[in-house]
């Protein structure tokens, strides 16, 4: 049975809201999601397989790095807020992607210097539209004059996939992460497992169990074995229904949308400089 998301409390500081339900969550889920996150969307992959040779470009929210490596003649600084999810980057690159933790609405890089920007599923985790204008906008700052970003974000309009989303849902919600967290349990002991052997003494046996119940230091060991059990984790999502992520990114003065469309129960953009 899946788990249902649920409503966003209302009157919660948007800050203290993301730390919680954002930053925290990928952190304690990183290498279970990254796991999930290894086959790159066609537009994506067609978006940085179209970039000019050697172009430099940004990876903001880079995740595990799965897109960092699709195109090996492009030069890719990827970031992200969770230093969980860059760990998993740098392992799965063994150390051969550009990573570092960053902030997407304060990334260090210097305005107007990269040829292109990538952005998935990552507005979205922003818990208000001035945040998410304003992380669009800084995307933007980073572009040079003729530079593009594209920018993916959940879609309310999902009646067709398996979470079935659609308009007049609520759009804050906090989405489900199923995580297998291991659990201990106690094994029999040495002298149990010797116990249990002895099929044809059934009645000495009886004799000792009762004994092992009066002694509890005769019961089981320490050993330990793993034990699956589901623990569930919510992330913030903003839904974006048709036609918001453009008018958030027009919002941007100094850029228009070159292209836009749906794709993966995500609505997407790509954003021109000026």
């Amino acid at each position: 049975m899946s788990v249902p998301s649920i409503a966003v409390e209302k009157g919660i500081d948007p800050k203290v809201q993301e730390d919680e339900f954002v930053h925290t969550v990928y952190n304690e889920i990183a290498p279970h999601f990254s796991q999930t996150r290894y086959k790159p969307w066609p537009i994506v992959e067609r978006f940085l397989k179209s970039r000019d040779d050697y172009s430099v470009g940004l990876d903001i929210g880079c995740g595990n790095g799965k897109y960092l490596g699709v195109n090996d003649k492009l030069f890719i600084i990827g970031t992200d807020r969770s230093d969980g999810l860059i760990t998993c980057a740098n392992e799965n690159s063994k150390g051969s992607f550009n990573l570092g933790v960053a902030d997407g609405l304060h990334l260090p890089h210097k305005d107007s210097s990269f040829d292109f920007a990538i952005s998935i599923a990552v507005i979205h985790h922003f818990s208000t539209k001035e945040r998410r204008v304003d992380a669009i906008k800084h995307i933007v700052s980073k572009l040079r004059q003729g530079g593009r970003a594209l920018i993916y974000c959940w879609a309310l309009e999902q009646e067709n996939s398996r979470r079935g989303y659609k308009d007049g849902d609520e759009q804050d919600i906090l989405i489900p992460w199923v995580l297998q967290k291991k659990q201990e349990k106690k094994t029999k002991s040495k002298r149990d497992k010797q116990l249990s052997t002895i099929s044809d003494r059934s009645e000495g046996i009886n004799q000792i169990s009762s004994s092992a119940e009066q002694n509890p230091s005769m019961n089981t060991s320490k050993d330990l074995v793993s034990e699956s059990q589901s623990q569930t984790k919510y992330r913030y999502y903003h839904l974006y229904k048709r036609g918001e992520l453009a008018e958030d990114a027009l919002q941007c003065n100094n850029c228009e949308i070159f292209e836009e469309g749906y794709e993966k129960d995500n609505w997407w953009i790509v954003l021109e400089k000026k």
